[in-house]
């Protein structure tokens, strides 16, 4: 049962409207500044729904949670929270009336926020965001199941208490970059593999599991660190600056619930935050040795004679290649590379899968759309040809990736659906 409590926490299938993201006006206090660096309107607004009013449903195989009103209405939010009750949900995760809150609320994360950013966010959902009378849904999913006590002994083995120490060794830029990322940016909620329990196997920089990579909903959230092939080793602080700005730089284009970011949080951070994430970051050592990616233009020149033979080339050849092109090269920053990209690259294919069967949705920076989108080719190809296909982007072009099994592909497109309905949804905003 503890298992699945925090299976449910994770497995989010649906996607936020990103009420807060319209227009180009910067932030205009700190607690506002805060809330777009957690991204907290993400998970606590529903599509067509109103900021921070909750609804957002999480799916999962034996039921649905619904995330809650967060607006200082005093009957259906958190109107009637002290600064300490906002404190200790926010830290420990414990809501006003005491009952634990599932760990989709990433407070493990949280728990190094400074008081003065407690605070300040505290500030900020009180006195600057609407209230909305919007009654919070109880969670789908069968009784025993919606047990929250086992939540206690997790929050005992796994939830810290202590908040962030900086590092002496290193400097003030460093240091706030560090704090960003595993504080308020809770960037491991993603980026770093679970344990047994689905607990985040390390919260901070001390442990080479931190930002490794990991599988959540169907999508491989990257490798942040700097592994040459499979993760930012190649990249500079300013390719992560502009990224984080962006969605896009030469090396790749954000997916996935990194589109979620891109459209309510990081492009909103300072210059000097966007570097300090970056200088943090580009610190993290790799967690194996990997042979840095070469470029090998056999793969090229057979699509361009047409005598491509490897299974899955002449699909490429129909399906991709016009914006991919015969040299793998792309045209980036909007249409990605695929000679060296680290999702391509990833041992776990999930995330190339999912883009060729469910297409990704345009990325709005500062409320303002892509030109382009990756279309979703569910419809046009069968799982044998997705297999091949991804299977011959992962070994073309020096790429040493391994194949796709159809199976694999099977079996997440049963899993997922195309993402048409949030496309409409973000260009509502």
């Amino acid at each position: 049962m503890i298992r699945f409590v925090f299976a449910v926490a994770f497995a989010v299938v649906a996607a936020a409207t990103p009420a807060l993201a319209a227009g180009d006006t910067p932030p205009v206090s700190r607690g506002e500044y805060l809330a777009r660096a957690g991204d907290c309107v993400a998970c606590h607004s529903a599509p067509g729904g109103q900021a921070f009013a909750g609804g957002l449903r999480m799916a999962t195989p034996l039921g649905v949670i619904t995330t809650t009103n967060i607006t200082p209405d005093a009957e259906t939010g958190i109107g009637e929270y002290s600064l300490e009750d906002f404190e200790r949900a926010m830290r420990r995760g414990i809501a006003k009336d005491g009952h634990h809150l599932y760990p989709a609320m990433p407070y493990p994360s949280y728990a190094k926020l400074t008081d003065a950013d407690i605070a300040a966010l505290y500030a900020y959902f009180m006195r600057e965001v609407a209230p909305v009378h919007q009654a919070n849904a109880p969670s789908e999913m069968p009784r025993l199941l919606r047990q929250r006590w086992p939540l206690s002994i997790w929050n005992a083995l796994f939830a810290p208490q202590a908040g962030f120490t900086p590092d002496p060794t290193k400097d003030a830029s460093w240091n706030r970059g560090a704090y960003l990322v595993e504080g308020p940016g809770h960037c491991g909620a993603c980026h770093t593999a679970r344990g047994w329990a689905w607990q985040e196997k390390a919260l901070d920089w001390h442990s080479a599991a931190f930002l490794a990579g990991a599988n959540l909903d169907d999508w491989s959230a990257s490798n942040l660190r700097r592994n040459v092939a499979t993760g930012l080793g190649a990249w500079s602080k300013a390719d992560i600056v502009t990224f984080l700005k962006t969605g896009h730089n030469q090396h790749a284009t954000a997916y996935g619930s990194m589109s979620d970011v891109i459209g309510n949080s990081t492009p909103y951070l300072s210059d000097e935050d966007l570097g300090a994430i970056a200088s943090f970051l580009v610190s993290l050592p790799a967690t194996h040795d990997e042979t840095a990616f070469q470029y090998d233009a056999a793969s090229a020149q057979a699509l361009l004679a047409g005598k491509a033979e490897a299974p899955g080339a002449k699909v490429y050849s129909a399906a991709c290649q016009s914006c991919h092109l015969a040299t793998g090269a792309g045209a980036p920053p909007f249409m990605p590379k695929l000679a060296g990209n680290p999702t391509v690259l990833d041992p776990d294919p999930a995330s190339l899968i999912n883009v060729v069967l469910n297409g990704a949705a345009p990325l709005l920076a500062k409320g303002r759309p892509d030109a382009y989108r990756m279309p979703q080719l569910r419809q046009q190809l069968n799982d044998r040809q997705i297999a091949d296909v991804v299977s011959f982007i992962r070994g073309a072009w020096g790429n040493h990736a391994g194949a796709v099994a159809v199976e694999d592909v099977a079996a997440l497109r049963a899993r997922t659906s195309p993402s048409s309905d949030r496309v409409v949804l973000l260009r509502m905003h």
